[in-house]
């Protein structure tokens, strides 16, 4: 069981683990051990997500979803495969946080007056600048 918040847990049976073989630093090792980790996680059919978590996640990380609804991670930071899946079930846990948390509702606001003021004040003095670099001395002849 893993536990994403209070009301948020997640059962191992959910959670797909494939070991596959790594590119990169391992030496000899690494043509012969898998050791990077893909973790596939059913985001549209998990009965552990709530209903908004489940529609944050599948809007937010379309990127890493399949068209069913599988939520791909892989790890291959390390040399292990414990590190890996350590590595690849924080990784899933720190996006279902992310997913679990509302998002702020925007207000509007208006601009106060001191900043209209200065917005204005600034017009007027590019518009001088510009205005000087146009007229043409009339004592020149």
């Amino acid at each position: 069981m893993i536990r994403v918040t209070r009301s948020i847990t997640i059962p191992q049976e959910e959670i797909r683990l494939r070991f596959v073989r790594a590119s990169g630093p391992g030496g000899q090792n690494v043509n012969k051990v898998a050791t990077a980790v893909q973790l596939r996680f059913d985001v549209r059919r998990s009965p552990s997500l709530p209903e908004p978590v489940r529609e944050r996640l599948l809007s937010s990380w379309r990127s890493r979803l399949t068209r069913d609804g599988v939520l791909v991670i892989e790890a291959r930071r390390y040399r292990t495969q414990e590190r890996n899946r350590a590595d690849a079930i924080a990784r899933l846990v720190a996006l279902i946080l992310r997913a679990a948390t509302p998002p702020r509702i925007r207000r509007a606001t208006a601009p106060s007056a001191a900043s209209r003021e200065q917005r204005l004040a600034d017009k007027h003095r590019r518009a001088e600048a510009k205005r000087r670099r146009r007229e043409a001395p009339a004592d020149i002849a």
